[in-house]
């Protein structure tokens, strides 16, 4: 059983009992924090939405770390200009210490023959017969003054190629 979890702007594959290091989380050492599901798998993989909302993945905050520092340096030749500057990456150290789906997730067949039913074709065909005609209304008269300006022009152009032709 393994869970794909979002942070700080990145994805982790996780399993219990692993540790990680991710960017700074805004918690205090050893307390517990909750990571955004992505993806589930154990016996069936889950990636809904809606399954995922019953999927929890804990962590403890096991320390506050900083990562190696990184040297930038900057130049440019005949110029005389150089400039170092470092970077230290503020880094969080987590154990994941549960992956657990929820008891109501066990019965996605439920949800998916409520879908169909929910989102019924003769409830929304009625609403887009009346958008569409709407629309339909609109585009000719927009199309109206543009061939109308194109057509005199057309028009003009095609009795001198043929007196000229003549």
């Amino acid at each position: 059983m393994y869970a794909i979890v979002k942070t700080g702007g990145k994805q982790y594959r996780v399993e219990r009992g692993q540790t990680l290091l991710v960017e700074r989380l805004p918690a205090e050492q050893g307390a517990s924090v909750s990571l955004e599901p992505i993806l589930y798998r154990s016996e069936d993989t889950v990636f809904d939405a809606p399954s995922l909302k019953k999927v929890k993945v804990t962590a403890k905050v096991v320390a506050h770390e900083r990562g190696e520092k990184l040297r930038v340096f900057k130049f440019k030749p005949k110029r005389g200009y150089k400039r170092r500057t470092g970077h230290r990456q503020e880094l969080t150290r987590i154990e994941v210490t549960d992956i657990s789906m929820g008891a109501a997730a066990k019965a996605p067949a439920t949800k998916a023959a409520a879908k169909p039913s929910a989102a019924t074709p003769e409830a929304v065909k009625p609403e887009a017969a009346k958008s569409t005609p709407a629309k339909a209304a609109a585009k000719p008269e927009a199309a109206t003054p543009r061939e109308a300006k194109s057509t005199p022009a057309k028009a003009a152009a095609k009795p001198k190629e043929a007196t000229d032709g003549s």
